[in-house]
């Protein structure tokens, strides 16, 4: 082909809207799950500051005046941070018409794109047994406070137990306590919050004994099992070990895990003929950009096992 400054820009327009099509069908067909485990909240600017209240209002018998909470909150902020996928193309190559050895790069930027929330939210995930939340305290520990004064009381959102099939005690004391805990976990005045384990999150290796726990009718000492079809499973491959899993309460409006995009995933493109990098190594370049963070949101209401 020939490539001149006559026909340069209908060329160039001509190959970012082919790879432009590339990446955009590669990104559609992307699977991608952040949202079964974490709300999204925009941001507008450099960071977001999450004031999470202790207090969780409810409906009181209404006697006199109303009674106002006292809410207090803890500076919990995310900065954003830029990401970036990039692909580029060489002169010689659009000039020889030999452009189609870049589609799996551009099929892999659109992939990416897609799953960079993905890599977000379940990196976070992962990490939340050895990183803060609000409160000061690791995302999954044993010492949560919950309450105020002599009134205060520690509770716990972690395990150190491997998720079992074996027995009915095995997988009483893995998942079932797991549930009861979720269950369990109360407001500062005392109150149930009616959480309940709806996902379980797990590794590839745990993958078979996570959908026998939630599918078998039996478990593997022939002893009914008490916990069938109580959880989706989510196998994840982000997660970081093969032993960890996580039951979490993803039933509400809130979720354990906060997604923060403040720019999502956008095709951009370099291609100024007259620019350094055209002129000097004879380069073109296209891909994707992206701006966002992951953190916690409430402890409460997720259990994590580092199965070990």
């Amino acid at each position: 082909m020939i490539f001149n400054e006559t026909n340069a820009q209908t060329v160039l327009t001509a190959m970012s809207t082919s790879i432009k099509k590339v990446f955009d069908a590669a990104f559609e067909a992307a699977e991608s799950n952040w949202n079964l485990v974490a709300m999204e909240v925009p941001s507008n600017g450099a960071s977001n500051s999450y004031a999470w209240i202790e207090k969780f209002p409810r409906l009181r018998k209404w006697i006199g005046d109303k009674t106002v909470k006292q809410l207090k909150g803890h500076a919990y902020t995310l900065q954003n941070d830029d990401f970036e996928a990039t692909v580029e193309i060489d002169r010689n190559d659009i000039e020889d018409d030999n452009l189609g050895i870049y589609k799996p790069q551009a099929e892999m930027a659109g992939e990416s794109s897609k799953q960079w929330a993905d890599d977000l939210v379940f990196q976070t995930l992962t990490k939340g047994f050895e990183e803060n939340c609000y409160d000061g305290k690791t995302f999954y520990a044993t010492n949560h406070v919950v309450g105020d004064g002599k009134g205060s009381k520690s509770v716990s959102n972690r395990l150190n137990v491997a998720l079992s099939i074996e027995s009915t005690a095995a997988a009483k004391a893995s998942y079932g306590t797991a549930r009861t805990m979720l269950k369990s976990i109360k407001d500062d005045e005392g109150r149930p919050l009616n959480l309940k384990g709806t996902l379980l999150v797990v590794p590839p290796a745990l993958e078979d004994v996570a959908n026998a726990l939630m599918t078998n009718e039996r478990l593997e000492d022939g002893k009914p099992n008490p916990y069938k079809g109580t959880a989706k499973v989510l196998v994840c491959g982000w997660l970081a070990t093969d032993t960890e899993w996580h039951l979490l309460d993803t039933s509400k409006a809130v979720k354990p895990i906060i997604f923060q995009p403040r720019k999502k995933p956008v095709f951009v493109q370099q291609t100024d003929t007259s620019s350094d990098a055209v002129f000097m190594r004879k380069k073109f370049k296209f891909g994707a950009e992206a701006r966002g963070a992951a953190g916690y949101g409430l402890w409460q209401m997720a259990v994590g096992s580092t199965g070990v």
